[in-house]
């Protein structure tokens, strides 16, 4: 009879530890911002630098949630704090009219220290290293890679209308739909899709007569079309503006902000 008492208070004993167990909420461990980040941002991030305080504070909260979902990884150097407020930044400054909204297809962001080639390959002795970004596929789906030297300098000069960090996100709205094409039909709806459509025809076509400021690289494709209009819109905004109306009103369409 005893032993049928002790195992009973044993099993309840062992139901109460477990019940509490199962109470426990998980540890996710959470990247906070440090302080000194914030004249990092002022001093190198132009968008961020022209936001209202209120604004302000919804960037730097974008960025944390940034970092708490997606990892950075350096390839033969040691990552940076400046390296890791650009990444997210560019991740962020897309989707910034989209309240809360951020990358369902990506996991991580590879950054190499300089421009790599077809292989890869970024040492000194490789050759044809001309790729700043590329969003991977295959075995880097829900990857993206970046050099490091291209994610700088679309942050440092603040008048050439281009920006890689932009450029690779931009792609990755692209493929919201499941495809990079230069479409963005997560982004319009069917009636605006048709007349975005006749303006990239357009435009691609001035870029190819080298009729254009856009950047030649937007003739290749309507995708690459799509990623170089963008950076154009967030890195020199009143210029599209007065220059290509129409194409700023899309594209002001797309990203919701102004």
């Amino acid at each position: 009879m005893a032993y049928i008492i002790i195992t009973i208070l044993l099993l309840f004993i062992i139901y109460k530890i477990l019940k509490k167990e199962k109470k426990q909420p998980k540890i996710v461990n959470i990247v906070e911002i440090p302080a000194h980040w914030y004249p990092l941002l002022e001093e190198n991030v132009l968008f961020y630098k022209k936001l209202n305080t209120k604004d302000r504070l919804h960037f730097k909260k974008r960025i944390q949630s940034f970092l708490n979902s997606v990892e950075i990884v350096a390839v033969d150097f040691e990552l940076e704090d400046l390296d890791i407020l650009l990444v997210a930044s560019s991740a962020v400054i897309p989707v910034f009219g989209f309240n809360n909204w951020m990358y369902p297809n990506l996991k991580e962001v590879i950054i190499y220290p300089d421009y790599f080639n077809d292989n890869l390959e970024f040492a000194s002795k490789s050759k044809n290293k001309i790729i700043g970004g590329l969003v991977g596929n295959g075995m880097f789906e829900n990857k993206m890679i970046l050099s490091r030297r291209a994610l700088h300098h679309g942050f440092a000069n603040k008048t050439d209308k281009g920006n890689t960090g932009i450029h690779e996100f931009v792609h990755l709205l692209d493929k919201l739909d499941g495809t990079i094409d230069g479409i963005p039909k997560a982004l319009l709806d069917n009636e605006n899709l048709v007349q975005w459509l006749d303006v990239v025809h357009d435009k691609m076509e001035a870029i190819n007569k080298d009729k254009s400021d856009i950047r030649n690289y937007g003739g290749t494709s309507k995708e690459e079309f799509f990623a170089v209009a963008s950076e154009y819109f967030f890195e020199r905004p009143m210029l599209l503006k007065r220059k290509h109306p129409e194409l700023y009103k899309m594209l002001d369409d797309c990203f919701n902000i102004d």
